[in-house]
């Protein structure tokens, strides 16, 4: 199946979705390609079960209990390993001493130094924490945390920018297609909620994907 036809599978799946919550996808939504990135085409989750409902601003969040960069082994970890899996003339040295070259695929910018990235959880750990991971266990947070799938290197200006943020508030200058219909792949597998606004936004994105 190529690139294009799982991004248009993908998208009628939020379409349903969404649908399904009282939100309708308006317009043609036969995707060209522009814009819609590896993101987008990163496997067909079912995302029947998405359900739209209030953010519970309730819940506790400290970053401190979820657990990250965990060690994957060889002196590397998570981070790392983000960093050497999406990267390009990746050089691996001593202590896991990573160098080569990436593009954050938030703003577009070309990045040599790995000390000037960020490696950002797709959906941050906040905004998890708000779209039912209230009731969580450590070992699942720790989980989510570093899960390579959820994780991407970025410029730390593009991250400090998003923070917490949801599509509502905050979309990135690249490939915005890809990066809401990745947003919404991953809550459904996570079996998160996205709240009025979110799904708005995630309309309105996905309306102009043609």
């Amino acid at each position: 199946m190529s690139t294009r036809t799982r991004t248009k599978a993908l998208v009628t799946a939020v379409v349903a979705v969404l649908a399904a919550g009282g939100y309708y996808l308006s317009g043609d939504l036969d995707l060209n390609g522009d814009d819609v990135g590896d993101a987008a085409a990163t496997g067909t989750a079912d995302l029947s079960e998405l359900t739209v409902t209030p953010e519970d601003t309730g819940a506790h969040y400290d970053r401190d209990d979820w657990p990250h960069w965990s060690s994957v082994g060889d002196g590397c970890d998570a981070r790392d390993a983000a960093l050497r899996n999406q990267g390009r003339s990746i050089d691996v040295g001593d202590d896991c001493d990573i160098s080569g070259e990436w593009t954050s695929i938030y703003d577009g910018e070309t990045v040599t130094d790995p000390s000037e990235l960020d490696i950002d959880h797709w959906v941050p750990l906040a905004e998890v924490a708000r779209s039912g991971a209230r009731d969580w266990s450590e070992q699942q947070r720790e989980e989510y945390a570093n899960d390579p799938d959820v994780l991407v290197p970025v410029t730390a200006s593009s991250n400090r920018s998003k923070g917490d943020q949801d599509p509502a508030t905050w979309l990135p200058d690249e490939d915005r297609c890809g990066y809401v219909t990745k947003w919404v792949q991953i809550k459904q597998r996570y079996e998160l909620t996205v709240d009025r606004a979110e799904a708005e936004a995630i309309r309105g994105v996905l309306a102009r994907c043609e």
